[in-house]
């Protein structure tokens, strides 16, 4: 019989290497991105997380015949109006790296009190078939945002976003403990329960 391949379409390493590892036990090939042929990409000009994780997921379903799971993840925060937002990736401009995104999250927040830089993660996954979505879910984790960075794990804005009933940043955590808490950890698991039955329905 037959296994389903899955394609992740992040071309976000950390990204993909999280979900990969959350979706261990189901019967399934992952592959990635770089895996194919084409580097074409979808405009993701939707000004929500769901909106964009959609777009990208059935623009890659429909140049391959894989399942295909996407997703689009990003930090708000409220003192900013819930900038970066959709704009996480790129808050300091096209290109941007991690430390220069950081740079900008922290002048901007410069002066803000404590109590006032509440924050949350949001990732938003759709999987989709050819021209079909599957399923779709959202992950969400709270926390605060710190005034320098404290951690050496995870990727983006982890080393400032701390989850205070835990006492670390997610840069802090071990991958187990990441992905347990995380909104990426979140959104994969309910993910993962869903695409149980489909799998089933398949006979795999």
């Amino acid at each position: 019989m037959s296994v389903i391949t899955l394609l992740i379409a992040s071309s976000n390493a950390g990204k993909a290497r999280e979900m990969q590892a959350a979706l261990q036990g189901l019967s399934i090939t992952v592959k990635s991105l770089r895996e194919m042929a084409t580097a074409d990409c979808p405009a993701e000009d939707s000004d929500t997380f769901i909106g964009n994780a959609r777009l990208k997921a059935l623009h890659y379903a429909g140049l391959c015949d894989d399942w295909t799971l996407a997703d689009d993840s990003g930090l708000a925060v409220d003192a900013l109006g819930g900038d970066p937002g959709v704009h996480s990736a790129r808050f300091a401009g096209n290109g941007a790296k991690d430390s220069d995104n950081n740079a900008k999250l922290l002048h901007e927040l410069a002066g803000t009190p404590a109590e006032a830089r509440t924050a949350h993660f949001v990732c938003a996954l759709v999987l989709a078939h050819q021209e079909q979505i599957l399923a779709e879910v959202e992950g969400r984790v709270d926390g605060v945002i710190l005034t320098s960075a404290r951690g050496e794990n995870g990727f983006g804005y982890d080393p400032l976003f701390f989850v205070p009933e835990l006492g670390k940043t997610t840069a802090e955590m071990s991958a187990e403990q990441k992905n347990k808490i995380s909104h990426r950890g979140q959104a994969v698991s309910a993910m993962k329960a869903k695409m149980k039955p489909l799998l089933q329905g398949l006979g795999r």
